[in-house]
């Protein structure tokens, strides 16, 4: 690939909306990469994270993604999200260079583990560290870098699932950790390891986690987080590529 940054791409798909967090419902182009430091118990992105599918990752150059965002968009200029697995283990800089030249924004959520200094180019950063429930460890030092790498150019944001009331601690301490960030609280969406394309969802049992978050938060007098659903799900159950 003439010394290429190579990338490795579980899927891109789009144009579609933005299933959650701050951009909730935006036109979207997704790039998914391949591969994650964490390992969280209730990951509804398994194809992108368990090295089992590491054979259906291609590995692809900027040149190459670049031609599928464009061609997907239409040459309209879009938010690009960048997700994965950990999208920030992956050399995403000279793809966002690329469509930035092009009047495109990207997105990139994360769980806050890898700095890397392209996140500056960055148009909006979401850091989404995970709660208990996951059953992984949050280390603040590397999240603080990741907020350090950032700077004051993306507009950065937390975003953090909330399946129970230890997870909806965690939610309070981080928000209480970090006031100048807009925070956003979405309910959890059990999947695990018998996830398919064809996965349904338990629309009244996921309902009822957004019901009881919302009412928690009332009740408690904390109006600091932003409460949203996960549209794609509702709209998809847990289907790739949307």
């Amino acid at each position: 690939m003439n010394g290429e940054a190579v990338i490795r791409v579980s899927e891109i798909f789009g144009p579609t909306i933005q299933g959650e967090g701050v951009l909730i419902g935006e036109p979207t182009v997704f790039v998914r990469s391949g591969g994650c430091d964490y390992r969280c118990v209730w990951c509804d992105t398994l194809h992108a994270v368990d090295p089992a599918y590491r054979e259906e990752w291609r590995p692809l150059g900027t040149d190459e993604i670049w031609r599928y965002v464009e061609a997907l968009s239409g040459g309209q200029p879009l938010t690009v999200s960048l997700s994965g697995g950990n999208p920030a283990i992956q050399p995403f800089g000279p793809l966002i260079g690329r469509g930035r030249a092009a009047g495109y924004r990207f997105a990139l959520e994360t769980q806050g583990s890898v700095a890397k200094p392209w996140f500056a180019d960055l148009s909006t950063l979401i850091l989404s560290p995970k709660p208990p429930s996951s059953q992984m460890e949050t280390d603040w030092a590397a999240f603080d870098a990741c907020l350090a790498a950032a700077g004051s150019a993306p507009r950065t944001v937390l975003k953090i699932v909330v399946f129970d009331e230890a997870d909806y601690a965690y939610a309070k301490d981080a928000g209480a950790r970090y006031p100048h960030l807009s925070l956003f609280l979405q309910p959890g969406n059990p999947v695990g390891p018998a996830q398919t394309e064809s996965s349904e969802v338990d629309l009244e049992a996921n309902l009822g986690r957004m019901r009881w978050l919302v009412e928690r938060t009332l009740e408690d007098g904390w109006f600091a987080p932003r409460i949203l659903p996960q549209l794609h799900v509702l709209l998809w159950g847990n289907r790739k590529g949307v």
